[in-house]
């Protein structure tokens, strides 16, 4: 069982990472919308991917944090 979990927190922080590249990504995206136009309404498509890469990010650390207390309490 603790190798499933094992596996479950590596796929977890996999998908932590992807999530923080895609945010970081759309930020970058909307600041060079942002500069390119000058006007920050155009960039209102790009905020909502950065934020809904960066909830997703938040979801698989909670879920990764869950994980990691499963296996503290399985080992003990």
């Amino acid at each position: 069982m603790t190798y499933v979990l094992v596996g479950a927190l590596i796929i977890l922080c996999i998908m932590v990472v992807v999530s923080l590249v895609r945010g970081v990504i759309a930020f970058l995206q909307t600041t060079k919308v942002d500069l390119e136009t000058g006007e920050g309404e155009t960039a209102t498509d790009m905020q909502l991917a950065q934020n809904k890469a960066m909830f997703a990010r938040i979801k698989y650390q909670a879920a990764a944090i869950a994980v990691v207390a499963i296996i503290l309490v399985v080992s003990r």
